[in-house]
């Protein structure tokens, strides 16, 4: 194999930031002028620079790539590290950084004022997909699923963990073009998708941890084989959350003091990201959390100093999509997706399972939907309005399949990821066709049978 540069040397990586950054930015672009979310385009882009096709697809595996890894029988310009390296770095940076922004821009308050029917809608949205990811992914034995050891199991239930994420982007975008975003119906969507995925990021720790306690494993200490151990597992999350909690507290009263002072001084994004990546370490490293939950808690905690929060929300989101999610999105192309060795097997479950995902949503959002009085036209659009998956669903499986943080008896293998890919670029396109289709039969009702007026001001997006 010819290593003509060095991935991993200081200035070679900085090159293999150019070429990933440019070459997201340029698919990005192209998928977004289609209709579809540019992180589609940024994976895309690293398929197409990484050895998925060109490298290993092509020429039995002997062809060639612009970024590869050491070791491999393809030729690449520049390679890195197959055992870690300064992408993978970046990515998880970029990881933490988007649920932390996600967590900025939770509104709590917004969220207590939803109502029983989006908070039903949203506990529906988690728990149907679950169950009909857990409950196919039972027959699939053959490709590390099924019955055949509690691992096997274990994994069952991720994939049903990935199918809960939502998201709702492109459904606001098509409310606001449709002038329903305002509506009963409109507000109950939005709102919906936001929990969903609050919940969904809680589950993902709770399902991983337990997992992780369920398969043996070796143990250092007292305290690790202590975590170790399901109930353990289930006592260091609760007290994650209690400590996340408390100390969220002091730390939101911190930053409403600095708000008063000066609400836009570049101390505020600084100090929140000092916030968020402690959040990280501790969840994962003390807790045994997913650090993308700490992320996610510290952006919650910090949303509370409103005024502070929007300014950091706004220079943290710059700094993440310049940089760091579009390596984390193009990662995901280069490092885990492979179409070599696929076996028909996972190909019949990516099918299976891509159908159940987007009933799972209408079936389940939009079946409280119409217990809540709608009828059955807006208790579909209710159903198909949460179908949509984005962002949220692809950190959820690189969770999920990171054979370093679950270890590689429970951890699923990275073929999955077509699964989630494909998910979100079916999804992407149904979802606006369906809501045309289904509002252009009739205005959509509200629960008490009168069209809500749609308002002037834009609905909250996710």
């Amino acid at each position: 194999m010819l290593l003509p540069f060095e991935g991993n040397s200081a200035i070679g990586f900085a090159a293999v930031l150019a070429i990933v950054l440019f070459s997201t930015k340029i698919l990005g672009l192209l998928f977004r002028k289609a209709g579809l979310p540019q992180v589609l385009g940024f994976i895309i882009a690293g398929i197409l620079v990484g050895p998925a096709i060109f490298g290993d697809l092509i020429n039995g595996g002997k062809g060639f790539a612009l970024i590869g890894f050491e070791g491999a029988e393809y030729t690449c310009l520049f390679a890195l590290p197959s055992d870690g390296n300064g992408l993978s770095i970046f990515s998880k940076i970029g990881v933490l950084l988007l649920m932390f922004s996600t967590g900025l821009e939770t509104n709590l308050k917004s969220l207590k004022n939803t109502g029983l029917a989006a908070t039903l809608v949203a506990c529906a949205g988690v728990a149907v997909p679950l169950l009909f990811g857990f409950l196919v992914s039972l027959p699939f034995g053959g490709i590390g699923l099924g019955y055949a050891s509690a691992a096997n199991i274990y994994r069952c239930v991720f994939i049903g963990t990935i199918l809960t994420a939502t998201s709702v982007a492109i459904t606001v975008s098509v409310l606001k073009e449709l002038g329903k975003i305002n509506t009963k119906l409109g507000t109950t969507i939005v709102s919906a998708a936001i929990i969903d995925d609050v919940i969904g990021i809680v589950l993902l720790s709770v399902v991983t941890g337990i997992a992780k306690a369920g398969v043996a494993q070796e143990y250092k200490n007292g305290f690790e084989w202590f975590k170790g151990q399901i109930y353990g597992t289930v006592i260091m999350i609760i007290c994650f959350f209690i400590f996340a909690l408390a100390a969220g507290f002091g730390v939101s009263k911190i930053f409403r003091w600095l708000e008063k002072k000066r609400a836009t001084t570049h101390r505020i994004p600084i100090f929140s990201l000092a916030v968020c990546f402690a959040y990280s370490w501790i969840a994962e490293e003390i807790f045994g959390v997913a650090d993308i939950t700490g992320a996610f808690l510290a952006g919650v905690v910090l949303s509370t100093a409103h005024r502070a929060s929007h300014y950091a929300d706004g220079k943290v989101e710059v700094c993440t999509y310049t940089l760091f999610a579009p390596v984390f999105f193009a990662n995901i192309g280069i490092s885990s997706i492979r179409f070599t060795g696929m076996q028909p097997q996972i190909l019949l479950f990516v099918l299976v399972v891509l159908v159940v995902g987007l009933l799972g949503k209408i079936v389940g959002c939009g079946g409280v939907c119409k217990a809540f009085g709608y009828g059955w036209r807006e208790s579909a659009i209710g159903g198909v309005g949460m179908m949509a998956r984005g962002e949220v669903a692809l950190i959820v499986t690189a969770t999920v399949t990171n054979a370093k943080t679950l270890g590689e008896a429970i951890a699923l293998p990275g073929q999955f990821m077509i699964m989630t890919v494909l998910l979100i670029l079916v999804s992407s396109i149904l979802t606006p066709v369906l809501l045309k289709v289904l509002y252009s039969k009739g205005g959509a009702e509200t629960a008490g049978g009168a069209e809500a007026p749609p308002g002037d001001e834009p609905g909250e997006e996710e």
